[in-house]
């Protein structure tokens, strides 16, 4: 199958904390990791936010954003996302601004509308339940890029954001995305004329109708005179498909325990994945993961870039972002040199 070179690869990353690590070990490997698609070519990395999880040491991707574009020389850096009912739409504001400053036409601003926590600790962030309503977010959203000095047309700010600047005298403006996983933030994406990222690597089912339903609500905007659809996918790769389903198997445990409410615990070794799983009833574990693999694509690296060249050519996509759960950092490392070599239009920055 014949890729589009114009198609880019970005990564997003949590930040995982595997057994017997710190966090200070978690967020060492992001750098790492960080820095390795910088030097591969990739356009870039995003990072998320997650409250209260053992297993996730992004708590913060305004502190961690800076940080990797302090610690990375090109590649573009972003949150994906920073998740705005958890925050005042100006302290969002603030903070990219001043990141867009120190580092300018390199940051992302990734916004999405779960809290990305348990109620208890979204009303601990803001420090109310005020806000923290689906129904506001629209005119959160607004609000923040107004502050930020991007006008969406005819949607007006609030009259705070109207008065209010982000930083006293910006010369650029982070690039703005909206992140989703349902057709409501596909069809506001649209409404709004903003750029689209898709959490297909984990939310399958509607992947393509998100896609359909962005498209046919865009309207151009200050921000896209066109449609730009990016969708992320999971995946890791190894010599053969056994050694990949092997280094798979942590990222399986760790999406039973999302989905079937067990005890969250930080990342497993795939031998320890492997005698987790083999307790499981065989065809009970084989219906559920059907449904919620854990990775997407775990498999020899051509056969990957078979999967992920059919996942762009079904959606349509403009962009594709990669993540990925691992024990060892080393083993996603890997996985990106192994895609960015047989990625048109990446494979001289690879090398």
């Amino acid at each position: 199958m014949a890729l589009d070179v114009t198609i880019p690869l970005s990564v997003l990353d949590t930040a995982p904390l595997s057994a017997g690590q710190t966090s200070a070990d978690a967020l060492a490997a992001t750098t790492r990791l960080a820095q390795a698609a910088d030097t591969l070519g990739y356009r870039r990395f995003w990072v998320a936010e997650h409250h209260a999880m053992p297993m996730v040491a992004s708590t913060s991707p305004g502190v961690l954003v800076a940080h990797l574009a302090a610690a990375t020389r090109d590649i573009r850096v972003g949150s994906g996302g920073v998740m705005l009912p958890n925050h005042p739409a100006l302290v969002v504001a603030e903070q990219f601004a001043m990141l867009e400053a120190l580092h300018p036409g390199r940051i992302d601003l990734g916004i999405g509308r779960a809290p990305g926590a348990n109620p208890a600790t979204a009303a601990a962030l803001r420090r109310t339940v005020d806000g923290l309503g689906a129904e506001d977010f629209p005119a959160e959203l607004v609000d923040v890029l107004a502050l930020l000095g991007i006008r969406l047309g005819p949607t007006a700010p609030s009259a705070t954001a109207r008065r209010l600047t982000a930083t006293p005298e910006a010369t650029s403006s982070p690039e703005p995305w909206l992140l989703g996983s349902s057709l409501f933030s596909a069809q506001l994406a649209g409404e709004l004329g903003l750029p689209y990222s898709y959490a297909h690597h984990f939310a399958t089912g509607r992947t393509l109708q998100a896609a359909q339903t962005y498209r046919q609500a865009f309207r151009p905007s200050t921000v896209l005179d066109a449609p730009r659809l990016m969708v992320s996918a999971s995946v890791l790769v190894a010599d053969t498909e056994e050694e990949a389903q092997h280094l798979a198997g942590p990222s399986r445990v760790m999406t039973l325990a999302l989905r079937t409410d067990r005890p969250l615990a930080p990342v497993v070794s795939p031998d320890e994945a492997e005698r987790l799983l083999a307790g499981l009833d065989p065809q009970q574990a084989a219906d559920f993961f059907a449904q919620s693999p854990g990775t997407q694509v775990a498999t020899t690296p051509d056969r990957a870039v078979e999967e992920l060249a059919a996942l762009v050519d079904r959606t349509g996509a403009d962009e594709l972002m990669v993540t990925g759960t691992a024990f060892d950092v080393a083993d996603r490392e890997r996985t990106l040199a192994a895609l960015a070599a047989r990625w048109p239009g990446m494979a001289t920055a690879a090398a």
